[in-house]
């Protein structure tokens, strides 16, 4: 199939990969503003994240109904509320992460790079060491070889030699390694600010404009608004 969009325009989507690590606000605010800044989307949703998801927000993630499940999950806040975003999911592709024939493991495949959040140890093992063993680790090699940018949300802590090592290497693949470690001088109020932080660094890592966050500008006491004495 030809991947074009109206008009001729090629389809060349960013690739979310979403691990089994905890954070799911995480992922689902990089999907938001993916979306809201125009940008095309190919995800994957490994096994082990379908748990994690459950766990986090009561969704079940399934591949026949993936539109209507994501759509809820994307909808809720990080405080879990749901209902609180509005979300256009048609610039969405979704592939099963056990299906390695899909077009991200081939580097034929268009895509604009990879962005895997949040990134267990074990989704970082398995990239650094080439593993490919889902579509979600595959992917991610895929962009390495294709020197795409690769975007790596390890949450986990804390970390062992070994997981250290593992993103040393990511490092020297030319991976971006952010942790999901937020700031507080931007003047967080809420668990949202605090999950739109992370994701912001994320998407600024990948090259991708957003307003997810207030940046600094080299101005002590901005985040309390000038309250303080």
């Amino acid at each position: 199939m030809n991947p074009l969009k109206p008009g001729n325009a090629p389809r060349t989507p960013w690739i979310v990969g979403v691990s089994g690590a905890s954070g799911t606000p995480y992922a689902a605010a990089v999907l938001r503003a993916l979306l809201d800044a125009g940008e095309d989307v190919d995800l994957v949703v490994s096994r082990a994240s379908r748990l994690t998801l459950l766990d986090e927000t009561g969704i079940s993630f399934r591949d026949a109904h993936w539109r209507d499940d994501l759509g809820e999950w994307l909808a809720r806040g990080a405080d879990g509320k749901p209902g609180v975003f509005g979300v256009d999911l048609t610039r969405v592709r979704y592939w099963n992460a056990g299906d390695l024939a899909a077009g991200p493991s081939s580097g034929s495949y268009p895509a604009r790079g990879m962005l895997v959040v949040p990134a267990s140890t074990a989704c970082v093992a398995g990239v650094a060491l080439g593993l490919s063993k889902d579509l979600l680790q595959r992917a991610a090699s895929v962009t390495l070889k294709e020197r795409r940018p690769l975007v790596v949300a390890v949450r986990e802590t804390p970390l062992n030699g070994q997981t250290l090592r593992h993103l040393v290497t990511l490092d020297d693949l030319g991976a971006a390694v952010v942790p999901t470690s937020p700031a507080f001088y931007a003047g967080a109020t809420h668990i949202q600010d605090l999950v739109d932080f992370v994701a912001g660094r994320v998407l600024d890592a990948a090259g991708v404009g957003h307003r997810l966050y207030r940046r600094w500008e080299g101005e002590l006491g901005g985040a309390g608004g000038g309250g303080g004495e």
